[in-house]
């Protein structure tokens, strides 16, 4: 059990540090750019051996995820950034499980990560290529499943194509995470009732990085 919410723990802290890239674009226009590398990597690899080899086998590539992870399991820390990335990793976990009983668009999620994994033969993950090719799967797959992530920022920084672009990807690496974490064994119940003991893993792994 020790292990499994170990790797719980990890997928969740996928999910959040996604949702704080959101929100660093949303109100500055750039994030963590080793963070976002690590995230949109992890769209790529579809068929991984292991839960962490997804974030390029190592734990510390999940530090601000882990962090923001910590924030979102603490309820009395809810304002500001952390409220966004709360509701932007609680939104993130509700979208997936959308996608999860949508069997036509699981399909046509696969065939269009498929597309992505030729694309990068000749463009980098973190090129304007790739992420509005990650944007567009997000917008035609993720987003009719409903409800919409509304995401909020500076309208000004919003309204720029490019951090658009890399918001959706983001959004959509954070569907990755959601599955991952699912996958694992993790649910919303715990998410309600087992805050301590995930809180506490986040902090060994945390301490071990």
């Amino acid at each position: 059990m020790a292990k499994q919410y170990h790797d719980i723990t990890l997928a969740l802290a996928g999910v959040s540090q996604a949702a704080m890239l959101v929100q660093q674009l949303a109100h500055q226009g750039h994030c963590d750019t080793d963070a976002l590398h690590v995230s949109l990597n992890s769209v790529l690899d579809l068929n991984p051996p292991s839960m962490l080899a997804v974030y390029g086998g190592q734990e510390a590539n999940l530090k601000p995820g882990l962090e923001a992870l910590l924030g979102v399991l603490n309820a009395g820390q809810r304002h500001g950034i952390v409220a966004d990335i709360t509701r932007y990793t609680l939104s993130l976990v509700v979208l997936e499980k959308k996608l999860s009983a949508n069997a036509n668009a699981l399909n046509t999620l696969g065939e269009r990560i498929q597309g992505l994994q030729r694309q990068l033969d000749h463009f980098d993950v973190m090129s304007d290529t790739l992420i509005s090719a990650m944007a567009g799967i997000y917008v035609d797959v993720i987003s009719p499943l409903g409800p919409r992530i509304q995401v909020t920022g500076s309208p000004a920084v919003l309204q720029s194509a490019q951090v658009q672009a890399k918001v959706r990807a983001t959004l959509l690496a954070g569907i990755r995470a959601a599955v991952l974490w699912r996958q694992s064994g993790g649910s919303r119940l715990q998410l309600m009732f087992s805050r301590n003991r995930l809180s506490t893993q986040a902090r060994q792994i945390l301490a071990q990085c």
